[in-house]
């Protein structure tokens, strides 16, 4: 799903060092006509072959979006200057801080406003043609380290970028899970500021292994998400109403069904005991809080109908809704 617009912008890193990509384009298997059609797409592959190749030949792995080069291992260089960080938080920011002594055409900063981490891109000199593919392409960058660092998907809650939506802005769904909003400034991607406290899971040896193949990181989406468990558990208590099958859910988790039940099973959860645990702490808690009928009860807790919710409370406690409050302590 990765549009050609980013393989003419590695191109024309080629053109302003009076060079040829012939040769990269021939290693990813890209054909020169494919270049000129608007609606060509690449594989995940191919973007990391070309990538690759092109950073290497060039010796810059901003691939020409800079006033300087970043020569190859730069961005090694960063991931290394974070590894030692207690916690995801302070390795982005030291991502951050080290990236503007690399390059001053750009500054990146984290900032946590409530819930809600943010990773913004403020820019300071006109990038021209290659502005898209590098502010994607930095946010990428970052995104997927700190996915790898901390071994786990981090799904952003929007992303947003200061051009208008390009032809090809049907990809921006694959590349920013969330929501995207264009003509936004400045760029950056938004997530749960809850990911900022899981430790790093890597070390010295996993760092080497990674850099030896470290372009897809930032190409593909990663698969594992440590607070998944958490986000649904949320989500079915913020949402009751909304919740009732696996496809509303995944909607509002931005992942699709067949992903949501992969991902819980390898956490060793599933949708239907989180359901019941969500519900049963809410039915319980309006039953000995409150004097709402049973059948607001059963509705707030996110059932469909009273006899669905009679069935399943009996099953959690033996008892019948108006047992359990009657043998609950008394109101205040």
């Amino acid at each position: 799903m990765t549009p050609i617009a980013f393989v003419q912008a590695i191109v024309q890193a080629y053109e302003r060092r009076s060079s040829s990509p012939a040769d990269a384009l021939a290693q990813a298997q890209i054909a020169p006509s494919a270049l000129l059609d608007p609606a060509s797409r690449i594989t995940a592959w191919q973007m990391e072959r070309i990538s690759g190749t092109a950073m290497q030949q060039l010796d810059d792995e901003a691939l020409g979006w800079f006033s300087r080069r970043l020569p190859w291992g730069s961005y090694g260089m960063l991931a290394r200057a974070s590894l030692s960080a207690p916690n995801l938080g302070v390795a982005l920011k030291r991502w951050c801080r080290h990236h503007g002594l690399i390059t001053d055409d750009i500054t990146l900063k984290l900032s946590v406003t409530g819930d809600t981490a943010q990773l913004a891109i403020t820019e300071h000199r006109d990038m021209g043609n290659l502005r898209e593919f590098c502010l994607v392409s930095v946010l990428r960058n970052i995104l997927g380290v700190a996915c790898w660092l901390i071994d786990s998907r981090i799904p952003l809650l929007g992303a947003q970028f200061p051009f208008p939506l390009p032809a090809h802005g049907e990809v921006y769904g694959v590349l920013f899970s969330g929501p995207t909003a264009f003509n936004a400034a400045p760029a950056g991607i938004r997530f749960d500021a809850r990911y900022l406290a899981l430790p790093l899971r890597r070390d010295e040896r996993a760092m080497q292994q990674m850099l030896q193949r470290a372009l897809p990181l930032t190409v593909l989406p990663y698969r594992r998400d440590r607070l998944l468990v958490q986000r649904v558990r949320q989500t079915l208590a913020a949402h009751p109403a909304q919740t009732h099958s696996a496809d509303t859910l995944a909607a509002l988790l931005n992942v699709s069904p067949r992903t949501l039940h992969r991902q819980l099973k390898e956490e060793g959860a599933s949708l239907q005991a989180l359901k019941d645990e969500v519900r049963r702490a809410r039915a319980l808690e309006l039953l000995l809080r409150t004097h709402r009928p049973i059948k607001q009860v059963a509705e707030a807790a996110g059932f469909q109908n009273e006899k669905s919710f009679m069935r399943a409370f009996r099953s959690w406690t033996g008892q019948s809704p108006a047992q359990f409050r009657r043998s609950g302590p008394s109101l205040a």
